[in-house]
């Protein structure tokens, strides 16, 4: 069985446009026929899609790096590159995508089938054709495409459940789960034997619902004590949460100290102590759970409370009637808020402009993507880079630094230097 991830973190590139053609019809007894090179092909777009047949992210730990095909050049004729193959890349459903440098959730694929369009592909350049003028019939130069960055993303997997069971280890969490569902969890006496959620499928009077098993919390598990911090997050998508306590007491623990320490812990974690909670007072088989009963049910605070026994059953019908109803109660759950991710904005124009050892240095993705475009050889060619370099601003910003005519320009990271002009 492969191992559980539920978080990873990926780098991703969606495909570079394709460059535009400079060509001019060639055809007997036809003398300088005009410019017909084709636009290149966008490149392909980076896209997300939830699979529930999907549990784990294992797969990316193994393969972070993913890019998307590149578009194809422009051709003679007018014809356009073709354009690059779009990457889909399947993830379990529940999966949480944030850009890793600010953090902030860009897709939240919190159901089977849920597409994103992640990174969207460069656009293809134009070919020269698209430059004839009646004043320029034959344009020696065409746009190179769009190229895109490298950027990193972390996936973090949140389960999908209905109802999730939170409790101190050995609470008998797992054991209520293998009761009531067809999960098969590992099941022991010491702590900490559940090292992942587990997830079931509850049939009851002819309705269903899932649950999941989250691993035992302990005191400052909301600041990575424990197995916690690494699961409280698959706590979030749940409607419900069964708070599920050994009533015994048979490890020396104080149930109801118990109950207080995880609350505490959901609060610290983001509220979720405010979320839907049923009480389960477990264990009841066992001798001395007798002597705690009236504390929890005090301790729960209003809650419904239950009181059960996964090892034998008792109790557990009345519990599932209970869930149900309460979950006819409760809205279903709400994907996350997301941030709107701009991938291409700093490739859109330049960066900065500034004084450097007698020189003056424009920097950005856009600049090194004009001088790509640019034949230095060609008279017309030239004409139309002052142009475009007057139209962003370049040249206004030159000026505003000092600039005078005969000083020399530094342009991207290529490097290419020119001496200023009116």
């Amino acid at each position: 069985m492969a191992s559980f991830v539920d978080r990873a973190v990926i780098r991703l590139k969606a495909g570079d446009g394709g460059n535009g053609c400079v060509s001019f019809h060639r055809e007997k007894f036809v003398l300088n026929g005009g410019p017909d090179g084709g636009d290149g092909g966008k490149g392909g777009n980076i896209v997300l899609i939830a699979d529930h047949n999907l549990h784990t992210l294992m797969d990316f730990r193994y393969k972070p790096k993913y890019q998307a095909e590149n578009g194809a050049a422009g051709m003679s004729l007018n014809r356009s590159g073709k354009s690059g193959e779009n990457l889909v890349i399947k993830v379990p459903a529940g999966t949480l995508v944030r850009e890793k440098e600010s953090g902030n959730i860009v897709a939240d694929l919190y159901e089977h089938g849920k597409e994103r369009v992640l990174l969207n592909g460069g656009r293809g350049g134009h070919g020269n054709a698209k430059f004839a003028t009646p004043t320029r019939q034959a344009p020696n130069f065409a746009k190179p495409g769009i190229k895109t960055i490298w950027h990193e993303f972390v996936l973090e997997l949140r389960t999908i459940a209905d109802v999730g069971l939170v409790g101190f280890p050995n609470a008998g969490k797992s054991s209520l789960l293998a009761r009531i569902t067809a999960a098969r969890p590992k099941i022991a006496s010491y702590p900490f034997t559940t090292l992942t959620p587990n997830l079931g499928i509850v049939q009851h009077k002819g309705q269903s619902f899932a649950m999941a098993d989250i691993p035992g919390l302990i005191e400052k598990a909301s600041e990575g004590a424990g197995l916690g911090f690494a699961f409280l997050r698959h706590v979030d998508r749940t409607r419900l949460l069964l708070h599920v306590v050994d009533a015994s007491g048979q490890e020396g623990r104080d149930p109801v100290d118990d109950f207080n320490t995880v609350n505490d812990e959901l609060r610290r974690y983001g509220q979720l102590d405010a979320r839907a909670q049923v009480v389960v007072a477990n264990k009841i088989d066992l001798p001395d759970s007798a002597l705690h009963l009236d504390s929890l049910r005090e301790a729960a605070g209003g809650r419904p409370f239950y009181a059960v026994s996964a090892a034998t059953g008792e109790g557990i019908p009345d519990l599932l009637d209970g869930v149900l109803a309460l979950l006819d109660t409760l809205p279903p759950s709400q994907p996350m808020a997301e941030e709107v991710f701009f991938e291409e904005e700093r490739l859109r124009g330049w960066e900065a402009v500034k004084k450097e050892e007698g020189l003056f240095v424009v920097t950005g993705g856009s600049m090194d993507s004009l001088i790509d475009a640019v034949n230095f050889g060609d008279y017309e060619s030239m004409n139309w880079f002052h142009k475009t370099l007057r139209a962003s601003g370049v040249i206004e910003r030159l000026r505003e630094l000092g600039a005078q005519e005969g000083d020399t320009v530094r342009l991207g990271e290529i490097g290419v230097e020119f001496d200023l002009v009116d």
